[in-house]
Protein backbone atom coordinates (compact mmCIF):
# COMPACT_ATOMS: atom_id res chain seq x y z
CA UNK A 1 0.00 0.00 0.00
CA UNK A 2 1.53 3.39 -0.91
CA UNK A 3 0.43 6.34 1.42
CA UNK A 4 0.38 9.97 0.75
CA UNK A 5 0.34 13.19 2.89
CA UNK A 6 -2.63 15.84 2.67
CA UNK A 7 -2.17 19.60 3.64
CA UNK A 8 -4.14 22.91 3.52
CA UNK A 9 -1.87 25.08 2.12
CA UNK A 10 -1.65 27.75 4.99
CA UNK A 11 1.10 29.99 5.25
CA UNK A 12 3.89 29.86 5.39
CA UNK A 13 4.47 28.01 2.38
CA UNK A 14 7.66 26.67 4.07
CA UNK A 15 6.02 25.09 6.34
CA UNK A 16 4.18 23.14 3.84
CA UNK A 17 7.42 22.18 1.87
CA UNK A 18 8.91 21.26 5.28
CA UNK A 19 6.20 18.40 6.14
CA UNK A 20 6.23 16.75 2.51
CA UNK A 21 9.94 16.22 3.18
CA UNK A 22 9.58 15.47 6.65
CA UNK A 23 6.62 12.79 5.10
CA UNK A 24 8.80 11.44 2.32
CA UNK A 25 11.72 10.92 5.03
CA UNK A 26 8.98 8.76 6.51
CA UNK A 27 8.11 6.41 3.62
CA UNK A 28 5.28 8.28 1.91
CA UNK A 29 4.83 8.27 -2.06
CA UNK A 30 2.66 11.23 -2.46
CA UNK A 31 1.93 14.63 -1.43
CA UNK A 32 -1.62 16.10 -1.52
CA UNK A 33 -3.07 19.19 -1.23
CA UNK A 34 -6.29 21.22 -0.83
CA UNK A 35 -6.89 23.41 -3.94
CA UNK A 36 -9.36 26.31 -3.24
CA UNK A 37 -7.78 29.66 -4.20
CA UNK A 38 -9.67 32.01 -2.07
CA UNK A 39 -9.28 29.80 1.35
CA UNK A 40 -5.49 28.81 0.94
CA UNK A 41 -2.39 29.49 -0.90
CA UNK A 42 -1.90 28.75 -4.81
CA UNK A 43 -1.08 25.04 -3.95
CA UNK A 44 0.58 24.37 -7.86
CA UNK A 45 3.40 27.37 -7.03
CA UNK A 46 4.30 25.97 -3.98
CA UNK A 47 4.19 22.08 -5.68
CA UNK A 48 7.25 23.22 -7.25
CA UNK A 49 9.12 23.69 -4.09
CA UNK A 50 7.91 20.30 -3.10
CA UNK A 51 9.15 18.56 -5.71
CA UNK A 52 12.87 20.46 -5.99
CA UNK A 53 12.95 19.19 -2.27
CA UNK A 54 12.41 16.01 -2.69
CA UNK A 55 13.96 13.31 -4.42
CA UNK A 56 10.57 10.84 -5.47
CA UNK A 57 7.31 12.27 -4.08
CA UNK A 58 4.86 12.59 -6.62
CA UNK A 59 2.03 15.66 -6.08
CA UNK A 60 -1.89 16.94 -6.70
CA UNK A 61 -4.42 18.45 -5.50
CA UNK A 62 -7.15 16.32 -3.46
CA UNK A 63 -8.88 18.05 -5.80
CA UNK A 64 -8.99 20.27 -8.31
CA UNK A 65 -11.72 20.98 -10.76
CA UNK A 66 -12.53 22.30 -13.66
CA UNK A 67 -14.19 25.78 -13.22
CA UNK A 68 -11.47 28.10 -11.10
CA UNK A 69 -9.21 27.10 -13.90
CA UNK A 70 -9.54 27.08 -17.47
CA UNK A 71 -8.53 23.16 -18.68
CA UNK A 72 -5.09 24.49 -20.92
CA UNK A 73 -3.97 26.43 -18.18
CA UNK A 74 -4.41 23.14 -15.76
CA UNK A 75 -3.18 20.73 -18.18
CA UNK A 76 -0.16 23.25 -18.82
CA UNK A 77 0.47 23.67 -15.10
CA UNK A 78 1.08 19.84 -14.78
CA UNK A 79 3.19 19.37 -17.74
CA UNK A 80 5.51 22.04 -16.69
CA UNK A 81 6.05 20.54 -13.42
CA UNK A 82 6.76 16.89 -14.99
CA UNK A 83 8.95 18.42 -17.18
CA UNK A 84 11.35 20.36 -14.61
CA UNK A 85 10.65 16.96 -11.89
CA UNK A 86 10.07 14.18 -14.24
CA UNK A 87 6.31 12.60 -14.39
CA UNK A 88 5.78 13.53 -10.89
CA UNK A 89 2.20 14.64 -10.57
CA UNK A 90 -1.26 13.14 -10.15
CA UNK A 91 -4.42 15.49 -11.33
CA UNK A 92 -7.38 14.45 -8.40
CA UNK A 93 -10.06 16.24 -10.06
CA UNK A 94 -13.97 16.67 -8.76
CA UNK A 95 -16.71 18.94 -8.53
CA UNK A 96 -14.75 22.33 -6.37
CA UNK A 97 -17.47 22.14 -3.44
CA UNK A 98 -15.64 25.06 -1.29
CA UNK A 99 -13.32 26.42 -4.24
CA UNK A 100 -16.57 26.70 -6.58
CA UNK A 101 -19.08 27.65 -3.27
CA UNK A 102 -16.68 30.19 -1.61
CA UNK A 103 -16.49 32.20 -5.17
CA UNK A 104 -20.15 32.51 -5.40
CA UNK A 105 -20.45 29.68 -7.82
CA UNK A 106 -22.12 26.21 -8.07
CA UNK A 107 -19.86 22.93 -8.10
CA UNK A 108 -19.27 21.48 -11.22
CA UNK A 109 -21.50 19.31 -12.89
CA UNK A 110 -20.12 15.70 -13.70
CA UNK A 111 -20.00 16.16 -17.62
CA UNK A 112 -18.07 18.87 -17.27
CA UNK A 113 -15.98 16.98 -15.14
CA UNK A 114 -15.88 14.33 -17.58
CA UNK A 115 -15.15 16.79 -20.56
CA UNK A 116 -12.33 18.61 -18.62
CA UNK A 117 -10.83 14.66 -17.64
CA UNK A 118 -10.35 14.06 -20.92
CA UNK A 119 -9.06 17.37 -22.07
CA UNK A 120 -6.19 17.79 -19.60
CA UNK A 121 -5.14 14.23 -19.32
CA UNK A 122 -4.53 14.29 -23.46
CA UNK A 123 -2.51 17.77 -23.16
CA UNK A 124 -0.85 16.49 -20.11
CA UNK A 125 0.47 13.84 -22.55
CA UNK A 126 1.48 15.66 -25.30
CA UNK A 127 -1.46 14.41 -27.21
CA UNK A 128 -3.89 16.89 -29.04
CA UNK A 129 -7.27 18.06 -27.26
CA UNK A 130 -10.59 19.44 -28.64
CA UNK A 131 -11.44 22.59 -26.76
CA UNK A 132 -14.76 23.99 -27.79
CA UNK A 133 -14.04 23.12 -31.28
CA UNK A 134 -10.78 24.26 -30.95
CA UNK A 135 -8.16 21.49 -31.63
CA UNK A 136 -5.16 22.27 -29.30
CA UNK A 137 -1.58 20.57 -28.65
CA UNK A 138 1.42 21.43 -26.88
CA UNK A 139 4.32 21.47 -28.81
CA UNK A 140 7.01 21.25 -26.20
CA UNK A 141 6.41 18.40 -24.37
CA UNK A 142 8.32 15.52 -24.79
CA UNK A 143 8.08 12.23 -25.68
CA UNK A 144 6.66 9.82 -22.44
CA UNK A 145 4.83 12.40 -20.48
CA UNK A 146 2.22 11.39 -18.34
CA UNK A 147 -0.63 12.46 -16.33
CA UNK A 148 -3.40 10.58 -14.43
CA UNK A 149 -5.91 11.85 -13.15
CA UNK A 150 -8.00 10.61 -10.62
CA UNK A 151 -11.50 11.27 -9.84
CA UNK A 152 -13.02 11.76 -6.12
CA UNK A 153 -16.94 10.35 -5.97
CA UNK A 154 -19.55 9.61 -4.06
CA UNK A 155 -22.58 9.27 -5.62
CA UNK A 156 -23.55 6.78 -7.77
CA UNK A 157 -23.30 8.41 -11.63
CA UNK A 158 -20.17 9.92 -9.76
CA UNK A 159 -18.53 6.34 -8.92
CA UNK A 160 -19.74 4.90 -12.35
CA UNK A 161 -17.54 7.70 -14.88
CA UNK A 162 -14.90 7.43 -12.25
CA UNK A 163 -14.62 3.31 -13.06
CA UNK A 164 -15.23 4.46 -16.89
CA UNK A 165 -13.08 7.52 -17.06
CA UNK A 166 -10.76 8.02 -14.31
CA UNK A 167 -7.17 6.49 -13.53
CA UNK A 168 -7.81 6.61 -10.25
CA UNK A 169 -10.41 6.66 -7.84
CA UNK A 170 -9.99 9.14 -4.63
CA UNK A 171 -12.78 8.22 -1.77
CA UNK A 172 -12.58 10.67 1.16
CA UNK A 173 -13.48 8.12 3.93
CA UNK A 174 -12.08 5.05 5.77
CA UNK A 175 -15.13 3.18 6.56
CA UNK A 176 -14.95 -0.64 5.62
CA UNK A 177 -18.19 -1.15 4.71
CA UNK A 178 -18.34 2.03 2.08
CA UNK A 179 -15.23 1.47 0.71
CA UNK A 180 -16.20 -1.86 -0.29
CA UNK A 181 -19.79 -0.62 -1.50
CA UNK A 182 -17.81 2.27 -3.72
CA UNK A 183 -14.84 0.57 -4.74
CA UNK A 184 -17.19 -2.48 -6.07
CA UNK A 185 -19.37 0.05 -7.84
CA UNK A 186 -16.13 1.82 -9.40
CA UNK A 187 -14.99 -1.37 -10.57
CA UNK A 188 -18.02 -2.69 -11.93
CA UNK A 189 -18.65 0.25 -13.64
CA UNK A 190 -14.93 0.05 -15.23
CA UNK A 191 -15.24 -4.01 -16.10
CA UNK A 192 -19.00 -2.95 -17.70
CA UNK A 193 -17.08 -0.77 -20.66
CA UNK A 194 -14.36 -3.26 -21.20
CA UNK A 195 -12.10 -1.45 -18.66
CA UNK A 196 -9.55 -3.57 -16.72
CA UNK A 197 -10.29 -2.51 -13.37
CA UNK A 198 -7.14 -3.09 -11.60
CA UNK A 199 -6.16 -0.11 -13.65
CA UNK A 200 -7.93 1.84 -11.43
CA UNK A 201 -5.79 3.23 -8.95
CA UNK A 202 -7.98 3.60 -5.38
CA UNK A 203 -6.85 5.89 -2.82
CA UNK A 204 -8.69 6.04 0.33
CA UNK A 205 -8.16 9.72 2.14
CA UNK A 206 -9.42 10.61 5.84
CA UNK A 207 -7.64 11.89 8.61
CA UNK A 208 -5.63 9.97 11.03
CA UNK A 209 -4.29 10.51 14.17
CA UNK A 210 -2.21 8.44 16.52
CA UNK A 211 -2.35 7.92 20.62
CA UNK A 212 -0.09 6.91 23.01
CA UNK A 213 -3.11 4.23 24.35
CA UNK A 214 -6.69 3.74 24.13
CA UNK A 215 -7.87 5.44 27.21
CA UNK A 216 -10.99 7.19 27.19
CA UNK A 217 -9.39 10.85 27.39
CA UNK A 218 -6.97 9.84 24.61
CA UNK A 219 -9.47 8.88 22.02
CA UNK A 220 -11.65 11.55 22.95
CA UNK A 221 -9.15 14.31 22.26
CA UNK A 222 -8.44 12.89 18.72
CA UNK A 223 -11.81 12.69 17.81
CA UNK A 224 -12.44 16.51 18.69
CA UNK A 225 -9.33 16.56 16.18
CA UNK A 226 -10.63 14.65 13.34
CA UNK A 227 -14.50 15.57 14.29
CA UNK A 228 -14.13 18.39 11.41
CA UNK A 229 -13.73 15.71 8.53
CA UNK A 230 -17.19 14.35 9.19
CA UNK A 231 -18.58 17.76 8.38
CA UNK A 232 -16.60 18.14 5.20
CA UNK A 233 -17.78 14.85 4.27
CA UNK A 234 -21.69 16.14 5.63
CA UNK A 235 -21.70 18.79 2.41
CA UNK A 236 -21.33 16.14 -0.09
CA UNK A 237 -23.64 14.20 1.35
CA UNK A 238 -26.11 16.78 1.99
CA UNK A 239 -26.35 17.28 -2.05
CA UNK A 240 -26.59 13.35 -2.57
CA UNK A 241 -29.77 13.43 -0.26
CA UNK A 242 -31.54 16.50 -1.67
CA UNK A 243 -30.98 14.91 -5.17
CA UNK A 244 -31.60 11.22 -4.40
CA UNK A 245 -33.98 10.84 -1.02
CA UNK A 246 -33.03 10.36 2.13
CA UNK A 247 -33.53 6.69 2.11
CA UNK A 248 -32.93 5.80 -1.25
CA UNK A 249 -31.90 2.50 -2.99
CA UNK A 250 -28.79 5.00 -4.92
CA UNK A 251 -26.90 6.18 -1.32
CA UNK A 252 -26.46 3.63 1.10
CA UNK A 253 -27.94 5.19 4.67
CA UNK A 254 -24.87 4.15 6.17
CA UNK A 255 -23.49 7.47 4.43
CA UNK A 256 -26.63 9.30 4.77
CA UNK A 257 -28.13 9.04 7.91
CA UNK A 258 -25.66 10.97 10.30
CA UNK A 259 -26.13 14.35 8.86
CA UNK A 260 -30.16 14.76 10.16
CA UNK A 261 -28.57 17.26 12.41
CA UNK A 262 -26.87 19.13 9.69
CA UNK A 263 -27.78 22.55 10.12
CA UNK A 264 -25.40 24.74 8.25
CA UNK A 265 -21.65 25.23 6.98
CA UNK A 266 -19.38 28.02 7.34
CA UNK A 267 -16.32 27.37 4.58
CA UNK A 268 -13.92 29.97 6.59
CA UNK A 269 -13.39 26.62 8.94
CA UNK A 270 -12.96 24.41 5.91
CA UNK A 271 -10.66 21.57 7.16
CA UNK A 272 -9.87 22.83 10.61
CA UNK A 273 -10.27 21.24 13.83
CA UNK A 274 -11.94 23.72 15.36
CA UNK A 275 -14.55 23.85 12.66
CA UNK A 276 -17.80 25.07 15.27
CA UNK A 277 -20.17 23.84 12.80
CA UNK A 278 -19.28 19.92 12.72
CA UNK A 279 -21.07 19.58 16.28
CA UNK A 280 -23.73 17.33 14.39
CA UNK A 281 -21.04 14.51 13.84
CA UNK A 282 -21.02 11.56 16.24
CA UNK A 283 -18.30 9.92 17.80
CA UNK A 284 -19.58 6.65 15.72
CA UNK A 285 -18.80 8.71 12.62
CA UNK A 286 -15.12 10.12 13.47
CA UNK A 287 -14.14 6.75 14.41
CA UNK A 288 -15.65 4.74 11.15
CA UNK A 289 -14.66 7.79 8.44
CA UNK A 290 -11.36 8.11 9.92
CA UNK A 291 -8.33 6.63 11.60
CA UNK A 292 -7.75 7.10 15.19
CA UNK A 293 -6.21 5.16 18.32
CA UNK A 294 -3.07 3.27 19.27
CA UNK A 295 -0.77 2.50 16.04
CA UNK A 296 -2.23 -0.55 16.10
CA UNK A 297 -5.64 0.67 15.28
CA UNK A 298 -4.10 2.10 12.70
CA UNK A 299 -2.94 -1.04 11.29
CA UNK A 300 -5.36 -3.33 12.11
CA UNK A 301 -7.57 -0.91 9.62
CA UNK A 302 -5.51 -0.02 6.74
CA UNK A 303 -4.53 -3.97 6.48
CA UNK A 304 -8.23 -4.30 5.94
CA UNK A 305 -8.85 -1.46 3.74
CA UNK A 306 -5.92 -3.14 1.56
CA UNK A 307 -7.98 -6.49 1.05
CA UNK A 308 -10.70 -4.32 0.28
CA UNK A 309 -8.70 -3.12 -3.13
CA UNK A 310 -7.13 0.34 -1.78
CA UNK A 311 -3.64 0.96 -2.71
CA UNK A 312 -3.27 4.19 -1.25
CA UNK A 313 -3.87 5.31 2.26
CA UNK A 314 -3.95 9.48 2.51
CA UNK A 315 -3.59 10.99 5.69
CA UNK A 316 -5.37 14.33 6.00
CA UNK A 317 -2.86 15.93 8.61
CA UNK A 318 -5.34 18.55 9.85
CA UNK A 319 -4.74 18.90 13.51
CA UNK A 320 -2.50 19.53 16.70
CA UNK A 321 -0.13 16.36 16.24
CA UNK A 322 0.87 16.57 12.55
CA UNK A 323 4.75 15.74 12.66
CA UNK A 324 4.11 13.32 15.36
CA UNK A 325 1.16 11.40 13.20
CA UNK A 326 3.82 11.54 9.87
CA UNK A 327 6.81 10.13 12.72
CA UNK A 328 4.16 7.64 14.44
CA UNK A 329 3.75 6.09 10.66
CA UNK A 330 7.04 6.23 9.42
CA UNK A 331 8.28 4.45 12.22
CA UNK A 332 5.28 2.30 13.50
CA UNK A 333 2.65 1.52 10.49
CA UNK A 334 4.09 1.79 7.10
CA UNK A 335 6.50 -0.52 7.83
CA UNK A 336 3.78 -2.77 10.10
CA UNK A 337 1.24 -2.44 6.74
CA UNK A 338 3.99 -3.29 4.14
CA UNK A 339 5.79 -5.69 6.30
Amino acid sequence: MDFGLVLQTDPPASRVVSLMKRAERNGFRYGWTFDSAVLWQEPFVIYSQILANTQRLTVGPMVTNPGTRTWEVTASTFATLNDMFGNRTVCGIGRGDSAMRVAGRKPNTLARISEAMKVIRALGRGEEADLGGTKIRFPWIKPGAQLPVWMAAYGPKALQMTGEEADGFILQLSDPYLTQYMVKAVKDAAVAVGRDPSEVTICVAAPAYVTEDDSPEALAHAREQCRWFGGMVGNHVADLVAKYGEHSTQVPDALTDYIKAREGYDYAHHGRADNPDTAFVPDEIVDRFCVIGPAEKHIEKLKALRELGVDQFAVYDMHDAQEATIDAYGSRVIPAVNS
